[in-house]
């Protein structure tokens, strides 16, 4: 699985940086996230073209960051719980998933733009 760095455009020098693995195929947005017992503080999911989520075997609360093909935030569902979340996004070209609480952690808000700045080493 790919791994990349990303920024918040605005955020200030020395920020910390997101870890995202990049899910870029059929079957590994299928897997999601789905059975995994956790998802680790500064680490995001993302799945690529995705607009919708369910939470169906999943262990743990997320949030649900839908972006569009330029990276801008469309639309941040919080906190979405194991078995019963549902969100979807008609416009998004992606979605980022965190553990519930880093979207507001990283001050991920919509109209904001997510920066991928290298692979991760």
């Amino acid at each position: 699985m790919k791994i990349q760095k990303m920024l918040i455009e605005g955020a200030p020098v020395g920020a910390p940086f997101l870890k995202i693995e990049i899910a870029d195929s059929f079957f590994m947005r299928l897997a999601g996230l789905m059975f995994r017992k956790k998802l680790p503080q500064g680490m995001g999911l993302l799945l690529a073209p995705c607009n919708s989520v369910h939470m169906c075997f999943m262990r743990f609360s997320i949030d649900v960051i839908y972006i569009d093909k330029e990276y801008y935030i469309l639309k941040v569902a919080r906190d979405l719980k194991p078995w019963i979340g549902v969100s979807m996004c008609t416009k998004a070209w992606a979605t980022l998933e965190m553990t519930a609480g880093e979207a507001a952690r990283y001050g991920l808000i919509e109209g904001k733009k997510l920066i991928i700045t290298s692979n991760y080493d």
